[in-house]
């Protein structure tokens, strides 16, 4: 079983799809924290964000896995956890400059679907429907309000540690937003098939039990 979950960033698709794959006891691939390690290994090396060919060379010296254990999901970056280090707003500041190379996304592609080949999985991103798992048998797109998104964005950050203001959030958003849709691969779009689910005025629980009975038929 492939299911996939879209969306912006900040609209909730990580922890749908993480609180997700454990009542389903699948495996959660988050691929945007795959991103966001190369980007941090990047911000660690000086690498030039604008420099293509160096930063997929970088993403082909990089091993990237994750370790769950029953609440939490640990990312490792070259034997190294990550796990709040690419949540900085160092880390959010470019990651989507990084992702949008074509050379990086296939390789990151390609590294995803090896990932996903012989397991039940729960997958998010931005282009997982369309490019990543194609066949997936769900695809739902998770949205929501700008000002909810930064909202949640902030609460996260001074969870944290962070401390930001609502405008530099909401501004980072509107720019992550029109580079994820517009890049020339992988740009996050709705599908004809996307189940779409607007989180704006619903709780976590909410949503999961809507996927959830999706799934299920019910």
């Amino acid at each position: 079983m492939k299911i996939a979950i879209d969306g912006p960033a900040g609209a909730g698709k990580s922890t749908l799809a993480r609180r997700l794959a454990q009542k389903l006891g699948y495996i959660y691939i988050d691929t945007g924290a795959m991103y966001r390690a190369v980007t941090w290994k990047a911000l660690q090396k000086n690498i030039d964000f604008t420099d293509e060919k160096a930063i997929c060379k970088l993403v082909e010296e990089t091993k990237i896995h994750f370790e769950y254990n029953s609440q939490t999901q640990k990312v490792i970056c070259d034997k190294q956890e990550i796990t709040k280090q690419i949540r900085s707003p160092e880390v959010s500041a470019v990651v989507s400059q990084i992702a949008a190379f074509p050379s990086v996304r296939e390789k990151m592609v390609q590294q995803q679907q090896e990932l996903s080949k012989d397991s039940d999985v729960v997958m998010d991103g931005r282009d997982i429907g369309e490019v990543v798992l194609p066949d997936a048998d769900f695809k739902f797109y998770i949205t929501a309000d700008i000002d909810e998104r930064a909202r949640r964005r902030i609460d996260e950050l001074k969870n944290e540690g962070y401390d930001i203001s609502f405008n530099t959030i909401k501004n980072d958003l509107k720019d992550r937003d029109l580079k994820d849709t517009q890049r020339p691969v992988g740009a996050l779009k709705i599908l004809d098939n996307s189940l779409v689910i607007d989180t704006t005025d619903l709780t976590i629980e909410e949503v999961l039990a809507k996927m959830l009975a999706i799934i299920q038929g019910e």
